[in-house]
């Protein structure tokens, strides 16, 4: 019977969407099963390509009548495995690839879920205007892959993460209706604000085919620079100092550790050691400004010779072209690829109030190293919203394989320290699948059973995204076991 429903399935998708974007042939399947980093590997029934939402809504409605999972996808570059399926269909939205239009003076751009993030900045840009959403992966991840993950990146210091950017959305529900909710308003009480419920539900709640995103003048300028520090918690009174100076022309704040730095100089051909001597810590700063009359490099030079004055600094470099400015980002956009040249990585992505950052990379670190000695702590990352990348490089020599088996392990340890100091242990990559065993251990009770009154009331059957995000309901008197969630464990 399950056979007939999918031959029925399959042959109403390929009627509709035609032959060649209905998917089936293993071999042609295999892009879509993996996730970006290898860890994660699904199966699927088909890969569904819709040309537009309406062609969306009808693969979707057609799968709840059938009773079939459906998992969407963007450009598939998650990394906790929300986009990889556990059967069913993927809906890829790779074709919903429009600029739909772009408004300079109400300041928004309509895009479909399919353009890639650097084409929506592109866009932007020829309008004269700036969308500020920036990752290592914008160049094939896709903005509907960002909202729904919520995505965070290096620039929301100054303009927030992927929901404070989104003014109004399109999306097919789980029934197959399509709300139109593209909107460009900045003030619109009527009701509840229903796009927040799709922002980063991670295609659980419902699948997003447009969204209407907010875009900021343009910078004229920008200073770029890099700094030693004594520890994390210089840097914590840099990181005042400057926000105070600049307020929002501080655009970026990033800590690298020295054993970051030490790999990225190791394996990025042509790289250099932007100050002399070794320190404690380093960030990368970045001060922008809209004004032609107030220019960046100078004022992030003036505020970097205060805070040499007053002890905060050991040294410092600025950028003195824009070539300049990007070799200094370099050394922090390559920092998550070169770590694979050391093995094995175990990843956290997470965050804590700004004031506890020094305490956790302090505590977390001497945990983990005494959990395993030999282990190299690489934790780096966004300082100035308090989310740090926990990230931990294998012992030299250690087999691959049976350090990632720690991950649970390492799970533990971290995430209580997190939740010891008021943290979450998901910040800008989402829960799908690694961590949602571990927001059941980690979550608010009251918390965990309104998200699951939510998906029961907008996907009655559980047919999106089934298995992510939302811990499913623990029988009476059961616990979470200490081992947590890793990608060892769901190879």
């Amino acid at each position: 019977m399950q056979d007939v429903l999918s031959r029925d399935l399959l042959a109403a998708l390929t009627g509709r969407l035609g032959a060649a974007h209905v998917i089936t042939a293993s071999e042609d399947l295999e892009p879509y099963l993996v996730e970006t980093r290898g860890l994660h590997r699904g199966r699927a029934l088909a890969v569904a390509r819709p040309a537009d939402a309406a062609e969306a809504a009808f693969v979707v409605e057609r799968c709840a009548a059938a009773g079939v999972p459906v998992v969407a996808q963007g450009g598939n570059t998650g990394l906790v495995g929300g986009g990889v399926p556990q059967g069913g269909i993927v809906l890829s939205l790779a074709r919903l690839a429009r600029v739909r239009s772009v408004d300079p003076t109400n300041a928004t751009i309509t895009v479909e879920a399919g353009v890639t993030l650097a084409d929506v900045q592109a866009a932007a840009e020829a309008a004269g205007m700036l969308f500020p959403l920036s990752l290592a992966s914008e160049g094939s991840c896709r903005i509907g892959g960002n909202l729904s993950t919520n995505a965070g990146g290096t620039a929301v210091l100054a303009y927030g993460n992927a929901r404070d950017l989104v003014l109004g959305l399109e999306v097919v529900l789980a029934d197959g209706r399509i709300w139109n909710g593209l909107k460009g308003l900045r003030k619109d009480n009527a009701g509840y604000d229903l796009k927040h419920l799709f922002v980063g539900s991670e295609g659980t709640l419902g699948i997003i085919t447009a969204a209407v995103l907010k875009l900021f003048p343009k910078p004229v300028s920008r200073g770029v620079g890099f700094v030693g520090l004594a520890d994390p918690a210089a840097a914590l009174a840099l990181f005042a100092h400057l926000r105070t100076r600049a307020g929002r022309d501080l655009t970026a704040f990033e800590v690298i550790p020295p054993f970051g730095l030490e790999i990225v100089l190791r394996h990025t051909p042509g790289a250099t050691p932007p100050l002399a001597g070794r320190h404690g810590t380093y960030a990368l700063i970045e001060f922008s400004s809209t004004r032609p009359d107030a220019p960046a490099t100078e004022a992030l030079e003036m505020a970097l010779g205060e805070a040499i004055e007053a002890g905060l600094v050991e040294d410092a470099t600025l950028g003195a072209s824009e070539a300049q400015n990007q070799a200094l980002w370099t050394l922090r956009e390559n920092l998550s690829e070169v770590q694979r040249r050391e093995g094995g990585s175990i990843k956290h992505d997470v965050s804590v109030p700004l004031t506890a950052l020094p305490a956790f990379l302090d505590r977390a670190t001497r945990a983990c190293e005494a959990a395993m000695p030999g282990l190299r702590v690489c934790a780096f990352g966004h300082f100035g919203d308090g989310n740090i990348h926990f990230n931990l490089s294998q012992p030299i020599g250690m087999d691959r394989a049976a350090f990632l088996d720690q991950w649970g392990r390492f799970n533990r340890i971290v995430h209580d320290v997190v939740e010891s100091l008021g943290g979450s242990i998901a910040a800008e990559h989402g829960v799908g699948l690694i961590k949602r065993d571990e927001l059941a251990r980690y979550g608010d009770p009251v918390a965990l059973d309104l998200m699951r009154r939510l998906k029961t009331a907008l996907d009655p059957h559980g047919i999106l995204n089934p298995g992510k995000v939302v811990p499913e309901q623990a029988p009476p008197g059961a616990h979470a076991e200490p081992g947590g969630t890793g990608p060892a464990a769901l190879l």
